[in-house]
């Protein structure tokens, strides 16, 4: 089963939801089309099975997997968002409401290495959010506004406080500073395992690269 829940990801990923068939899994999977139905009985079944198995690892122990009922995959990603955000939005909260301020570069590697790992270790689940919401609007507005959206407010309220303060470069708009961050943050730890031509780098470089990115580009020189 993993091995189909791999194919399904990677052709999800390559062509969106609805232009996927369950054929096109079933040759990524080295299967006949027919075969696949005693897997997962529709493709719906079989999306949802995919999201659940990358976002949570969970391998579906019955077989055929059942067509989800109207609504189910929603309130799964929404559950599963709040979970892993919960610990990341508190921090940043408790981090911008902080009024001593011992360490910026600390502080700000932590909140940056937050973001990084968790987009990194959803990145399968974030890239079919975003290759297929347009097929599945209500699905990326759960990402879109309760994930990144709430993300960029929390970021963006944080530098606003740091620039006023004076332990952040004044850059002009903080939530435009915000947003140059989560979108360099999600290029990094999601989008570039799947680029037309990507860097052979690996995580820790990555990660590392970052962080010294925003870092210098938001702190003062000491």
């Amino acid at each position: 089963m993993t091995r189909i829940l791999d194919a399904a990801a990677r052709a999800f990923i390559r062509s969106g939801y609805a232009r996927t068939q369950m054929a096109d899994v079933a040759r990524d999977a080295g299967l006949a089309s027919g075969t696949l139905y005693l897997y997962a009985e529709s493709k719906d079944a079989l999306f949802d099975a995919t999201l659940r198995h990358f976002a949570s690892g969970v391998i579906p122990d019955e077989l055929p997997v059942k067509t989800p009922s109207p609504g189910a995959t929603l309130q799964e990603v929404r559950e599963l968002l709040a979970a892993e955000s919960a610990a990341v939005f508190t921090r940043l909260r408790e981090t911008t409401e902080r009024r001593r301020v011992r360490d910026v570069r600390a502080e700000l590697d932590g909140i940056v290495g937050d973001l990084y790992d968790v987009m990194h270790r959803f990145r399968v689940p974030l890239k079919l959010v975003d290759r297929c919401g347009l097929d599945h609007p209500e699905l990326a507005g759960i990402w879109f506004k309760e994930g990144r959206e709430a993300a960029l407010g929390l970021l963006g309220r944080y530098l606003e406080r740091r620039m006023a303060s004076g332990h952040c470069r004044a850059l002009g708009e903080p939530l435009v500073a915000a947003r140059i961050v989560l979108e360099l943050v999600a290029f990094w730890a999601v989008h570039r395992h799947w680029d037309p031509s990507p860097q052979t780098v690996d995580h820790e470089t990555s990660r590392a690269t970052v962080l010294g990115f925003v870092r210098a580009a938001l702190l003062k020189e000491s």
